[in-house]
């Protein structure tokens, strides 16, 4: 049976048997003895993203207590549940993002609490996922962003959208009416700055 802990773009935590390309994780909310989630879904305002390969290093998968680690299927679906990347194993991408981000907020770069404080208030409303309005049309928004449409999940490539799923991205129709924001304002502004997120092979093949 797959772990309950493969993320979602609207952040849900969920199982399935597909891993994807990141790890990351939000503090510690599960417990290693049963390997079970807690039933608060962060310990931290820090969520970052990860490499699954670092230095070697292996970590049995919530075994013990220490960071819950979660998977992706890409950066871009980390960065639309909120998460940035780590200043520690990925720290070249973490300081595109930083310098992104002050580029797309004309600011100083900030330090990694400002930018989690940041997106700590635009990623949740309450314990669900805050959703926001769109900033421009679908077509005008960067490469990355992700938006919600007819209950399913779009990215943003080339302005064509491609929908979302465990396996990977497949070219189709947004329904018609209401389109929302799903990647925090924030890291949109990164995002239209210029930082160009790690895509799942299968959005380069479709777009």
């Amino acid at each position: 049976m797959p772990l309950q802990n493969r993320v979602t773009p609207w952040g849900d935590i969920v199982a399935v048997p597909q891993r994807g390309l990141f790890t990351g994780n939000r503090g510690i909310i599960h417990d290693p003895a049963t390997r079970t989630l807690l039933k608060r879904r962060w310990s931290s305002r820090a969520w970052i993203t990860c490499v699954c390969e670092f230095r070697g290093r292996r970590r049995a998968v919530m075994a013990r207590r220490s960071w819950t680690e979660l998977f992706f299927l890409d950066e871009a679906t980390a960065l639309a549940a909120g998460h940035r990347p780590c200043f520690f194993c990925r720290r070249a991408d973490a300081g595109a993002f930083r310098a992104a981000w002050a580029r797309g907020h004309g600011t100083p770069p900030p330090r990694a609490q400002e930018m989690d404080d940041a997106l700590h208030a635009e990623r949740l409303d309450g314990r669900a996922k805050r959703l926001h309005p769109l900033p421009a049309p679908v077509d005008a928004l960067p490469d990355g962003t992700m938006v919600q449409a007819g209950g399913a999940a779009y990215l943003i490539v080339g302005g064509e959208a491609l929908r979302w799923s465990f396996d990977g991205y497949q070219p189709a129709p947004m329904p018609a009416g209401d389109v929302r924001l799903i990647t925090p304002p924030s890291t949109l502004r990164a995002l239209a700055a210029g930082y160009r997120p790690a895509l799942h092979r299968s959005a380069v093949a479709s777009s």
